[in-house]
């Protein structure tokens, strides 16, 4: 490969990284010639570095700027559309690997994900399809996803939804945890307890958790006096273990399948994906 092939290969690369972030995040598009040239240069140096001449291989003369600059314009100019391409092809393979590596995660945590003694398990307990979900009580994403779950689980009656405890925001959001956990092990309606976190105003603690609670016909003094318990300690830590296994940061976080799907993505989405694990066993179906 000669130094100009290398250096255009090279500045291609940087150009189709940049369209992929912009694509993928959507920023202004910003160009910085000096900075690219900067890499053009190194791109450069490195390709000599890795290879010295011989006597087989010369020597090959110096190019400056005023000589590349042109071809790199002409050999882009040629086919614009190959950088959409090698975006578009960047962005599957990254997108499969994060599938390859979502599966494996997920397959090593399978039994504390969806088989966890003690875990809150709402909609059909035998359903033939699971869905997982990571919250924090004080996190308004989740609040705002709240109705999607209640049409998901009115509608549904072969969804099984698995609701995992995960206070991240702040420790008034533990202490309602601890709440939770304990709520979830009594013999009442969760999902009516869950509702009135998400539906009170304010921020989600200790007291607004109790409340709650009381209104099920639980004793709050007893509740109050469990938080601590070693037992409700572990099953939060469960959720930031397997969170920290499948690098989930952010809640809601969802789980389908071998799928991790951050953020509140809707109910259409989570419905489609449901549909597409009873259709062929995966969140996305070929063809």
């Amino acid at each position: 490969m000669s130094r100009v092939t290398f250096a255009l290969v090279a500045l291609v690369g940087v150009l189709a990284g940049a369209l992929g972030y912009s694509v993928v995040n959507k920023p202004a598009p910003q160009t910085d010639t000096a900075a690219v040239q900067v890499m053009i240069d190194q791109a450069i140096a490195s390709y000599d570095a890795t290879r010295k001449p011989t006597e087989s291989t010369p020597a090959v003369a110096a190019i400056d700027a005023d000589t590349i600059n042109p071809l790199i314009e002409s050999y882009l100019m040629s086919d614009p559309k190959i950088l959409q391409r090698m975006s578009v092809a960047l962005d599957s393979t990254l997108q499969a690997e994060s599938r390859a590596s979502s599966k494996t995660a997920i397959a090593a945590m399978q039994d504390k994900i969806f088989n966890a003694p003690g875990q809150i398990v709402i909609g059909n307990p035998d359903g033939d399809v699971t869905l997982v979900e990571f919250f924090d009580y004080n996190c308004g994403y989740c609040r705002a996803a709240v109705p999607d779950m209640a049409a998901l689980l009115a509608e549904d009656p072969n969804l099984r939804v698995i609701l995992k405890e995960f206070p991240i925001l702040s420790n008034e959001s533990i202490d309602a945890a601890r709440v939770a956990v304990l709520v979830g092990d009594a013999d009442v309606d969760y999902w009516t307890f869950h509702e009135a976190l998400f539906t009170s105003r304010g921020q989600v603690d200790k007291q607004v958790a109790l409340a709650a609670a009381a209104d099920l016909g639980l004793s709050p003094v007893s509740i109050e006096l469990d938080m601590g318990s070693e037992a409700v300690s572990k099953s939060i830590q469960t959720s930031y273990e397997i969170a920290r296994a499948l690098n989930i940061t952010g809640t809601p976080t969802y789980i389908i399948g071998n799928e991790i799907i951050p953020g509140a993505i809707g109910a259409d989405e989570l419905r489609s994906r449901i549909a597409n694990m009873r259709a062929c066993g995966e969140t996305q179906c070929k063809g």
